[in-house]
């Protein structure tokens, strides 16, 4: 499988991450080593995960999908084959992951999480250590929206990103991680860890893990430029916009054990108009003879922004569906359709 440079380091990633949010929740300890197996054996060599997961979260689950990388890490012996990221929280009222408090990007909360990964993880450091979502109040989670009603209110305590940033250089000079990674980021606050960076506040950012998918391409209005740019990596997560790209809930379907059926928590993709748009996306998948699944995925490998793209499985069917989006050749045909329904459809689910 492809391997692409993260960022300005000396790491190459597979072009498709192994992500791994429902290990510990929808899938068990065997389940997410199978779908390793599977994924290292087909080329993968990048691991998405976070201290928060499994989805969704809940404090008797909080941690077992970094313990289950961990276990399957000692018993293959394969550590330094593998590339881990994983993530602090930003800020949360959820007082599960500090032992009873709520949780900001302050020194001693970023300490105690990662090291706890570690613990979780049963290593010495971390490869990638990412910043889940800011401390900073935003607009809509994902910091991307299609429209600003309102700005929000800042909190009283917010957290300066200086200050986030220099706990990271210390956790790189105690060799606990080697970079840095954002999440949810906007362009605003990408630049405000760079320009810290570069004033020797802290290490630099290499990588942006933001949604990116056919129906919310938000990305590409000015993170895009910026990131290549500043060669700052995307890791695309939620590719099938959490299933919904995948056919399985067109028309109303509610699939048992669905994470729809299961939780509820894909109100992101069920704005006005998006099942208008999945749906057109899906059976314009079909007519190039491809699954919606396929398709979707192997849109989001095509972009030439992209570093890699996060895929999540809860089956080892629908993993090896995931990986053969890495096989597709992507045709301008595809491409200039794809536009041309985007143009109609916009970004529904931002």
């Amino acid at each position: 499988m492809e391997k692409r440079r993260l960022g300005r380091t000396d790491l190459f990633v597979s072009k498709i991450c192994l992500g791994t949010m429902t290990w510990g929740e929808q899938n068990s300890e065997a389940e997410g080593h199978a779908q390793m197996d599977r994924a290292f054996a087909r080329g993968v060599n990048f691991l998405d995960t976070a201290e928060l997961y499994p989805i969704p979260p809940r404090p008797e689950t909080q941690g077992a999908t970094e313990r289950i990388i961990g276990s399957w890490m000692k018993a293959r012996g394969n550590r330094d084959r593998v590339i881990v990221a994983t993530k602090v929280v930003g800020r949360t009222a959820n007082d599960w992951f500090r032992g009873g408090r709520p949780s900001r990007l302050v020194r001693a909360d970023i300490e105690d999480a990662v090291n706890k990964s570690l613990a979780r993880l049963s290593t010495d450091y971390i490869d990638l250590y990412q910043i889940h979502w800011p401390d900073r109040a935003v607009a809509t989670f994902g910091a991307n929206p299609t429209r600003l009603t309102r700005m929000p209110e800042r909190h009283a305590d917010e957290t300066p990103i200086e200050e986030t940033l220099s706990v990271f250089a210390d956790l790189v000079k105690a060799g606990k991680i080697r970079h840095l990674g954002l999440s949810n980021e906007s362009a605003w606050g990408v630049m405000r860890f760079l320009c810290g960076a570069e004033r020797g506040v802290g290490p630099r950012a290499v990588s942006l893990q933001n949604a990116y998918n056919l129906v919310n391409r938000t990305f590409e209005v000015n993170l895009a430029e910026l990131c290549a740019r500043e060669e700052v990596s995307l890791l695309a997560y939620s590719p099938l916009a959490q299933g919904y790209l995948t056919g399985k809930y067109d028309d109303g379907a509610l699939p048992a054990g669905s994470r729809k059926a299961l939780f509820d928590r894909l109100q992101r993709y069920e704005k006005p108009g998006a099942a208008e748009a999945i749906r057109a996306y899906n059976a314009l998948a079909r007519s190039f003879g491809l699954t919606p699944a396929v398709f979707a995925n192997a849109f989001v490998c095509s972009r030439p922004f992209v570093t890699a793209n996060i895929i999540g499985a809860t089956s080892l069917a629908q993993l090896e569906e995931a990986l053969s989006a890495a096989d597709v050749a992507w045709s301008e045909e595809m491409q200039t359709a794809v536009d041309a329904l985007h143009q109609k459809v916009g970004n529904p689910c931002p």
